[in-house]
């Protein structure tokens, strides 16, 4: 009577352990799942820049808004006078000043040709845009005046969401 324990004989062979074709399509396997999940996992940095960027989009939008419906000059200025300041709003009344940090301490900002961002209170603003940097990392925001801002890509194209926003 045969018997399956280990080691012992099965139609007159010793089992051996695994063929060389198996372990290949063994580490064939890991190699492609290695593959896809190091793909499938966002860098960092280029998350908490997005995130960044989508939350100035939201904060200049609102101050804008707000400049043009109190008829007020709002500026946004990068590296806030304050030590407590990353950035600050010019020109909006306390009551309805946002945060002035950065979610990421390491996040910086450059108004590209000039010194600050003119929000209001006209509703045509003229073409705009910040350079965010995070290590090695950018996202340019912009506006072309008429639209709102936008992540802009670093060959001046808007991302589909702002292209099909602005139309």
């Amino acid at each position: 009577m045969p018997t399956s324990v280990p080691g012992s004989e099965r139609g007159g062979r010793h089992a051996r352990g695994f063929t060389l074709l198996e372990l290949m399509v063994v580490v064939a396997m890991i190699a492609i799942t290695t593959a896809v999940v190091s793909f499938a996992v966002p860098d960092p940095a280029a998350t908490r820049l997005e995130r960044e960027a989508a939350r100035l989009v939201a904060l200049l939008e609102s101050a804008r808004t707000q400049a043009r419906a109190g008829a007020m000059t709002v500026l946004w200025i990068p590296q806030g006078q304050e030590a407590e300041a990353d950035y600050q709003f010019l020109g909006l009344p306390p009551a309805m000043m946002p945060s002035l940090r950065w979610l990421e301490p390491e996040v910086r900002a450059e108004v590209v040709g000039g010194r600050s961002i003119v929000l209001g209170p006209e509703p045509v603003i003229g073409a705009q845009s910040v350079i965010l940097r995070l290590d090695a990392r950018q996202i340019i925001i912009g506006t072309d005046g008429l639209g709102s801002f936008d992540v802009i890509n670093g060959d001046g194209d808007t991302t589909a969401e702002g292209r099909n926003a602005s139309r």
